[in-house]
């Protein structure tokens, strides 16, 4: 019988080199997107009871909020939200809420706290939903977290508050969150912006993650070995809070070893460009919104003309390209927020293999102990 195998590699060899959990939680994601559906649709009528007339209300102001991986949820989520529900959302980590609470938090502001966690357990999680019942005075929590005896999943009690519970494998063994990533993205848009509107829908997500996997893993590992020493993530709108997650992962699973930048397409032109030099790799992902592509394409262009980088690759869903691409199938119609999840996968996969070229353990790449899983030596100051 064939040992299983994760992200090409023999299990008995990512036990042995201390990557077995962050491979397998890269390589169940699309699995656990369809459980996580699962949950929404069993526990639609609660959630829907908790969210609709909160949505429903004209000056409700929500917040996406969580700490690092969970953080650029919000980041991922709040433009595409905004423009669905019509309503204020905004991305606000709670590395911010706790440290300047009178900044962020309105008084006479109605609020929607939609707290992410994959443990729950972060310091800042709990203090900036006490700060948040604090500071505002018409408070409704919405807890997202991969744990069931978290202190968040029992931070919000009814009827002003609701917790999602996700599938427990979700709640990553690995120190760099990707299953959960994927799942708290998930759940978020799903719950906020219709439960049953992706039911059809999320099979042709999963299963675009599992092409990714399946087709370009290979591919990945050859540009690990081409010894690149800056990455550049860039995308628009929604897809650079993707950026922003994937140049974390690079960081973190490398324990710094390779140095990332993020940005927009846009953006980069304004300074950030003099990052990129003959040992840079850029990803740029490319958006479905013929507006917006053209935006990403002139900057693919461009990059491409420069000749500056080492290579340029564009991640994208749609036909129409030349050159080093990395394509998504199945999703070329798609709106922009479904790409969220097969976008995410191949930098997780490349910054997996990245940290076995440096020797690392990736299921815990800082061997000096000096950062953690959970976060530790936050110190909670009382409010005055």
């Amino acid at each position: 019988m064939l040992a299983p195998t994760f992200l090409g590699f023999p299990e008995t060899l990512l036990q042995a080199r201390g990557g077995l959990w962050t491979a397998r939680e890269i390589a169940q994601q699309p699995q656990m997107l369809r459980e996580t559906q699962k949950i929404l649709m069993a526990h639609r009528a609660a959630i829907e009871a908790f969210l609709t007339p909160l949505v429903a209300r004209s000056d409700i102001r929500v917040i996406l909020t969580g700490a690092g991986t969970s953080a650029f949820i919000g980041e991922s989520l709040a433009p595409w939200l905004a423009a669905k529900l019509n309503r204020c959302v905004e991305a606000i980590a709670t590395t911010d809420l706790i440290s300047a609470p009178d900044l962020y938090f309105a008084k006479n502001t109605p609020t929607l706290l939609v707290s992410f966690g994959r443990s729950g357990n972060s310091p800042e999680s709990v203090a900036a939903v006490n700060l948040a019942q604090q500071c505002v005075k018409d408070l409704y929590n919405l807890v997202i977290t991969c744990n069931a005896e978290g202190a968040l999943a029992k931070a919000a009690t009814a009827p002003r508050g609701h917790t999602i519970l996700l599938p427990e494998p979700t709640h990553d063994r690995g120190f760099a969150m990707t299953s959960s990533y994927s799942s708290m993205v998930y759940a978020g848009l799903v719950a906020l912006s219709g439960i049953a509107a992706f039911d059809g829908k999320i099979d042709a997500i999963a299963e675009a993650m599992e092409q990714v996997i399946g087709d370009y893993t290979d591919i990945l590992k050859d540009a690990s070995e081409a010894g690149f020493e800056r990455i550049a993530y860039l995308g628009s709108h929604i897809f650079k809070g993707t950026a922003r997650e994937a140049a974390l992962k690079m960081m973190e699973l490398t324990n710094g070893a390779i140095v990332t930048l993020f940005d927009s397409p846009v953006g980069v032109r304004h300074g950030p460009k003099t990052f990129v030099n003959a040992k840079t790799l850029v990803f740029l992902f490319l958006s479905n919104d013929p507006y917006t592509r053209r935006y990403d394409i002139d900057m693919l262009n461009e990059f491409r003309n420069d000749g500056v980088a080492g290579r340029v690759i564009a991640v994208t869903a749609q036909d129409g390209l030349d050159g080093d691409l990395i394509r998504i199938r199945g999703l070329e119609t798609a709106d922009d927020c479904a790409l969220l999840f097969p976008y995410i996968v191949a930098p997780q996969i490349f910054a997996f293999q990245q940290s076995l070229r440096h020797g690392l353990t990736p299921d815990k790449p800082n061997p000096d102990g000096t950062v953690h899983r959970v976060v530790q030596g936050v110190h909670i100051h009382e409010r005055a």
